[in-house]
């Protein structure tokens, strides 16, 4: 694959893939792979699921493309059954096709209704590959280090009795957003008490929150969404990755107050596959399917018996420093010695012995982000092969 230009930084260690069934990848000589990260949170119901096969066959012979002239009744459907998951009953979205694409019209959306210039989000969050959210113009986003509020001695609510709360400029943000847990891949949480906080101020100076979901929606942390962990009202709210299952659609969602803030006059924002059939019907599906099948329970049971077999392990050994996990959504810091690279042979080894897992590139992080319907069996299988793989490093 010498013409395929791939994205710097992670190690290619795999072997091409011919075939993929639910969490099991198959390389061209049969071996099989235990995908524990979804295609990077991606396939949200596993690989090649019958059901979104079966739309994707039946939508694309029927019509997959529209245009910006006409469109057809299934994107209209799409919506009316996704913006009740996150209570934009009244709302509006509109379909794209990354996750990137998503954050960055919510973003637009704010800013169009913003009478203040800045917008704040936290220090470590990741929104994309583009656009405004992406470069983060000091004239226009405050980036917060929450990190050093993690050991906060004060026990009510963030107020100006903190230096930090006072050295922000409310007077001066126009939006919050949030995303609630992926942290540039590190998968960390920021507190309750500061999100809360910070959307009631900003809300309370006519700001909008704006809330990306891209990796932490559609089941990833045991909800709906990651939002849905914390005491706040989303005015926008980005989706991706997990809402297409591998196929690259995304939905940008607004609240009723803000449909009514449009008046019938959307942003000017448009694209050659914006609020496609084919892209709509399978974010539709998707939705259904995690309903139908009580994926969101399943993935809390799924993540009890992943975490607290990892926390097991970590008693018996010296080789993991920390764990942190909500839902199905969990990273690990291994120690790494002076004299080898144990996160480097950990993650090499277990990709030998059947098992992918994610790798923050260049630190000692490791990431697990299996799809809803991954079986049981894999996850024990992987917690035996996980901790052989520890005492062998």
């Amino acid at each position: 694959m010498s013409h395929v230009i791939w994205y710097p930084g992670h190690e290619k260690l795999q072997d091409p893939i011919v075939r993929a069934e639910n969490c099991s990848l198959y390389d061209e000589k049969g071996k099989r792979y235990v995908d524990l990260e979804s295609g990077v949170w991606c396939t949200s119901v596993g690989h090649a699921h019958p059901r979104i096969l079966d739309v994707m066959t039946e939508q694309a012979g029927r019509l997959a493309h529209t245009g910006f002239s006409y469109s057809s009744d299934v994107v209209e459907k799409a919506a009316e059954e996704i913006l009740p998951l996150v209570g934009f009953e009244g709302g509006g979205c509109t379909f794209l096709c990354s996750g990137s694409e998503a954050v960055e019209y919510g973003v637009r959306v704010a800013r169009e209704f913003s009478e203040r210039p800045l917008f704040i989000t936290m220090a470590d969050s990741y929104f994309g590959a583009y656009g405004s959210a992406f470069s983060r113009e000091a004239d226009a986003w405050l980036s917060f280090d929450w990190q050093r509020c993690e050991n906060c001695p004060h026990e009510g609510p963030c107020d100006h009795s903190c230096d930090r709360w006072r050295d922000i400029p409310f007077e001066k943000i126009g939006g919050f957003v949030f995303e609630p847990g992926s942290s540039s891949g590190f998968v960390r949480f920021p507190q309750e008490k500061l999100i809360e906080c910070l959307g009631e101020a900003v809300r309370k100076n006519g700001g909008l929150v704006l809330v990306n979901e891209v990796t932490t929606g559609i089941g990833r942390t045991g909800k709906w969404f990651g939002y849905q962990h914390y005491d706040i009202t989303p005015d926008i709210i980005a989706m991706g990755k997990g809402i297409g299952n591998g196929y690259p659609v995304s939905v940008a969602a607004v609240s009723p107050g803000v449909m009514n803030m449009m008046e019938g006059n959307p942003i000017a924002y448009s694209q050659s596959h914006q609020n496609d059939p084919l892209g709509a019907a399978i974010a539709r599906e998707v939705a259904r399917i995690i309903h139908d099948d009580n994926l969101i329970k399943r993935s809390g049971e799924l993540s009890k018996l992943l975490v607290q077999g990892l926390y097991a392990i970590k008693e018996r050994t010296t080789r993991i420093k920390a764990i942190r996990a909500r839902g199905l959504m969990i990273a690990m810091d291994l120690v790494d010695r002076s004299d080898a690279n144990l996160t480097t042979e950990v993650h090499r080894n277990l990709r030998q012995k059947g098992f992918l897992v994610g790798r923050r590139p260049g630190t000692n992080t490791l990431r697990l982000d299996p799809s809803l319907t991954i079986a049981e069996e894999d996850l024990r299988d992987f917690l035996a092969t996980f901790e052989e793989c520890l005492k062998q490093g």
